[in-house]
């Protein structure tokens, strides 16, 4: 270590807080204004990159380096606007975990239109026009074009402030943020502000893009690498505020940059790799801000919305419904006889639906009954497989002993993480749930020693006579419809009642004497409980485990389970897992852009059946159900 060496690595951290500020301001802007949890910004990061790729290799020589370049950033503007226009204006009045949905099928198709206009490959852009060279600054070499990028954040920072407090379209966004209901009680048109709000933000984020590209390749992954970041760079700064993001994105940004210069250290006679500390840095200064002050540094307490839709409150199933899933479950236990070898794969396909069932229904148990948004639920779902796998790797257990055991990991990352979220609501709880799952994925990709590292921990399959034939297929079976009846009943006891009704008015809720955080924590245990189990048996049904199995894209697969099944029905996260399974399966054997696919149709369901598709099924049965009593028919 040395003071040149910490200077370049301060100086890197600057460069890298510039990048960060612009994906994340616009996206704080985007939020402040319209509400909108917009999972695809990252997408127009990427797009805005791979836009300026090519329009400097076509445009260059005529327009000049530096004119073909901000050319992307425009397009990406006028593309975010075309996507307001045509989707996001359509579900506004949704719920935010519909625009989450929505917005993470456009993940989805941006991504495969990407791959068939740029291919697969990372493609590497030239060196910027004039700053070619280095900067010898303590004898250390530093490229100028870094050095041009410290100067871009405060630029953009500096213009920014001045567009949103010396114009009227400032004001209107400022009052927007501040209450969006009373600027639009006062006749202004709401629908071109968000417009205009989106495109700019989305001109921020292709510019953040774009001037990545002398730095690094653009490449397919850059979506997914860049909303996690500005996620947290958004919340840990404040909801809106454009001077928190661009303090939070210099916080983390030169975190980074100190934890590689100080690399490994002994302190207190342990050997400390810091450097490793880079993947997980942004999400335990999320944590530790949103604990302390869950609106973000430079934030402000979210006013509360002036009407909501009351919630249908659930039905337990009649006899029909009741009998009709007796005769499903009877059904899939037959399968395997009827079908013989024929159904081998059927069996491996319906064995993921049903681990995929039981993981969406333990989180619909705190997602709609409960109220509690989480984007981490994939944790839960990860310690339960990592503690399966590990009681059969290192203390030799029966697969028996792992299942029953294997999900008390999964509790126990429940009950510390539980006593921190409770005390959040709304977005806030769901991006510390987000705080807690990456650092829980942090921790297994990088314990190379216990968890096998990135390569995960594998030769964990069934014993002998739980592998031969549908033994397995029936056991999985067994439990996960155990599980989800389980988790039915609780929902229609005690704990159940008062879950919804500290959902429905927690201040009320605590006056009638419901401990609402007690409830909360105790729902989400037993959410955990069975996310454990359903990361058991995924375990032993793929033969080990890897960290992509706590990743935050299998937090969002079980969101849009349930979505897709329906949030406010109990038949949801079953269809919506079964639906989900089978899409993703079916689409992905027979095309290469299967992403598109699977993203189109999300979308369609969102725009065509917002309720999802249990719901719809149970409108549908409601309009039919008077028609036939007043013809007579049974």
């Amino acid at each position: 270590m040395s003071a040149s060496g910490l200077l370049a690595q301060l100086l890197n951290g600057l460069a890298s807080a510039s990048s960060l500020f612009l994906v994340s301001v616009g996206l704080s802007l985007i939020f402040g204004v319209t509400r909108t949890i917009n999972f695809a910004h990252g997408s127009f990061y990427m797009l805005g990159a791979f836009m300026a790729f090519t329009s400097v290799e076509q445009l260059a020589p005529v327009l000049g380096f530096w004119s073909a370049l901000l050319l992307a950033p425009l397009a990406c503007g006028l593309l975010g606007a075309l996507v307001e226009m045509l989707l996001l204006r359509r579900i506004y009045a949704a719920p935010e975990l519909f625009q989450l949905l929505a917005t993470f099928a456009l993940v989805l198709v941006i991504k495969d239109a990407a791959l068939w206009l740029w291919g697969p490959e990372e493609l590497f852009g030239p060196r910027a026009a004039g700053f070619e060279g280095a900067v010898n600054i303590l004898g250390r070499q530093f490229p100028s074009y870094d050095l041009l990028l410290v100067a871009v954040g405060p630029l953009v920072l500096l213009l920014l402030t001045l567009l949103l407090s010396k114009t009227r379209f400032g004001v209107l966004v400022r009052a927007a943020t501040q209450d969006r209901e009373m600027v639009g009680a006062l006749g202004v048109n709401q629908a071109w502000l968000f417009t205009a709000v989106f495109a700019l933000g989305t001109l921020l984020a292709g510019l953040g893009g774009a001037l990545q590209l002398p730095r690094e390749p653009a490449s397919l992954e850059m979506d997914m690498l860049s909303i996690g970041s500005a996620f947290v760079v958004v919340v840990v700064g404040g909801m809106g505020s454009i001077p928190g993001a661009f303090l939070a994105a210099l916080l983390v940004a030169e975190l980074k940059a100190l934890c590689i210069w100080l690399g490994v250290q002994e302190v207190a006679g342990v050997e400390i790799s810091f450097s490793k500390l880079t993947l997980v840095v942004e999400f335990l200064v999320m944590a530790a801000v949103l604990v302390w002050r869950p609106w973000g540094l430079l934030g402000k307490p979210q006013s509360l919305a002036r009407s909501s839709e009351a919630e249908q409150p659930l039905r337990a199933a009649g006899h029909g419904a009741t009998a009709a899933w007796l005769g499903l479950l009877a059904g899939l236990v037959l399968l395997p006889l009827v079908m013989g070898e024929a159904g081998s794969y059927a069996s491996v396909l319906l064995t993921d639906i049903f681990v995929a069932a039981l993981f969406a229904a333990s989180l619909h148990f705190i997602l709609g009954p409960g109220g509690m948004h989480s984007f981490g639920h994939a944790a839960y779902f990860g310690l339960g497989a990592y503690g399966a796998a590990l009681l059969v790797r290192l203390a030799d257990l029966p697969m028996e002993a792992a299942l029953l055991l294997g999900p008390l990991l999964a509790v126990a990352g429940a009950l510390l993480y539980g006593w921190f979220c409770v005390r959040l609501s709304g977005v806030y709880l769901t991006m510390l749930t987000l705080a807690f799952a990456q650092i829980s994925w942090a921790i297994v990709f990088q314990w190379d020693g216990l968890t096998g590292g990135s390569n995960g921990l594998t030769g964990v399959w069934p014993p002998e006579w739980a592998s031969s034939g549908a033994a397995f297929y029936w056991l999985a079976l067994a439990l996960c419809a155990a599980g989800i009846y389980l988790l039915r009943r609780l929902l229609f006891s005690p704990l159940g009642y008062a879950l919804r009704a500290s959902r429905d008015s927690a201040l009320r809720a605590d006056a009638i004497g419901i401990d609402v955080r007690r409830v909360q924590w105790t729902a989400l245990v037993i959410a955990a409980l069975f996310a454990g189990l359903a990361g058991a048996l995924f375990a032993f049904s793929k033969g080990g485990v890897a960290p992509d199995a706590m990743a935050v894209t299998k937090s969002v697969d079980g969101l849009v389970m349930v979505l897709l099944g329906g949030v406010q029905t109990l038949a949801g996260p079953v269809v919506g897992a079964a639906a989900f399974t089978w899409l993703h399966d079916t689409v992905a054997r027979n095309t290469e852009y299967w992403r598109a696919l699977l993203g189109a149709t999300m979308l369609l369901l969102v725009l065509l059946f917002p309720q999802g598709i249990a719901g719809f099924a149970q409108q549908l049965r409601a309009l039919i159900a008077p028609q036939k009593r007043a013809e007579g028919r049974p």
